[in-house]
């Protein structure tokens, strides 16, 4: 029996590429129902016919709600029995979040208050956020409002019993050939014939595949204590190892990579576990766990007791991190799906 027999999970932002994945996952298991809660009708009607096709047997089991997490009346409408929510619903790119940054406050961090009140306030058991590397050192307004976030959760957790409702939060890198990703792109560009466009060649990024994001997610579903954040140990490469992989693999010329500078609110690498969290991280093999800082507001306690105990880890970064070569980067590449449906469409078999 597993987890999630007969249960009813919901998954906000639902339609993006992390809920089509849960769903490739989960939809014929012995899961109850999968709501899929967005704003976007047109995703979830694409959503809908595409699932229709693809495991008509099991199709019945995706429920439809639209809805936007900013909205507290949309999210209790759908929230009604359900036992577990995976909440997705973000803005997630770094240039516009710049331009509109009081859009991404109003969505990552009042819009996941929402969710979590509406589903303590309905007794739901498991609630798992999705954050990112970003929100570590933020320096732009998608990681500020993504660390705004975490520290929600936190403190959410605190106020919550376990038993009944808990909450934690997963953080990691680049989703390869997610929505709004590069690589989509960099392809559209080599089938034009235009030179693939990147910021930085020494740029360094966390990669991971949409499998490892939803296994992250499923790992603090079982492993996680309410409050934790938990972190998964990725690879990294360059931009410029990533545009050379994609060259090779779809003949592009990689003489024609052009560099059109740093875009607004990004950095040269990212973060996964910061040096302060190192304090109290919890090293778990392919993960790191993060708990929740649970003392009390009476620090004068400590004035007689002290707490000076700390651990031996370091920053978790993408640029000390295991750096993959042109070889290794092509065979993740390859492990995705969309890379061999792309590759299928010029009649490349690899």
């Amino acid at each position: 029996m597993s987890l999630f027999k007969d249960k009813i999970l919901l998954i906000t932002g639902g339609t993006g590429s992390f809920g089509n994945a849960v769903l490739s996952r989960f939809l014929n298991t012995d899961i109850g129902e999968i709501r899929i809660f967005s704003r976007d009708e047109k995703k979830q009607e694409d959503m809908r016919h595409e699932f229709q096709a693809k495991m008509p047997e099991f199709a019945e089991k995706i429920k439809f709600y639209i809805g936007d997490i900013r909205d507290l009346a949309s999210v209790k409408n759908a929230i009604h029995g359900v036992d577990f929510i995976f909440n997705a619903a973000a803005l997630k790119q770094v240039p516009s979040c710049e331009f509109f940054p009081l859009e991404a406050l109003k969505t990552n961090v009042l819009g996941t208050d929402n969710v979590l009140s509406a589903a303590i306030e309905e007794g739901v058991k498991t609630i798992i956020c999705l954050s990112t590397d970003k929100a570590a050192y933020p320096v732009n307004a998608m990681g500020t409002s993504k660390a705004m976030m975490e520290k929600v959760i936190v403190a959410k957790s605190r106020n919550v019993s376990p038993d009944k409702t808990k909450i934690c939060c997963t953080r990691y890198g680049n989703v390869l050939c997610s929505r709004g990703s590069v690589i989509p792109l960099w392809i559209n560009q080599i089938r034009k014939g235009q030179p693939i466009t990147l910021t930085e060649p020494s740029m360094t990024r966390f990669i991971m595949s949409l499998d490892e994001a939803v296994d992250l997610v499923l790992f603090a579903f079982e492993n996680g204590t309410s409050g934790d954040i938990l972190v998964q140990k990725a690879p990294a490469c360059t931009i410029m190892t990533l545009a050379e992989a994609v060259c090779e693999l779809f003949e592009g010329n990689k003489e024609n990579i052009k560099v059109i500078g740093i875009r607004h609110g990004e950095k040269i690498y990212e973060t996964l576990l910061t040096n302060e969290e190192c304090a109290n991280s919890i090293d778990m093999g392919s993960f790191f766990r993060v708990p929740s800082d649970n003392r009390g507001l009476n620090y004068a306690k400590y004035f007689v007791d002290g707490d000076t105990e700390r651990n031996l880890l370091t920053e978790f970064n993408s640029n000390n991190t295991e750096l993959l070569s042109l070889e290794q980067v092509k065979n993740k590449l390859l492990s995705v799906d969309f890379i061999q449906d792309e590759l299928k469409k010029i009649g490349k078999v690899i």
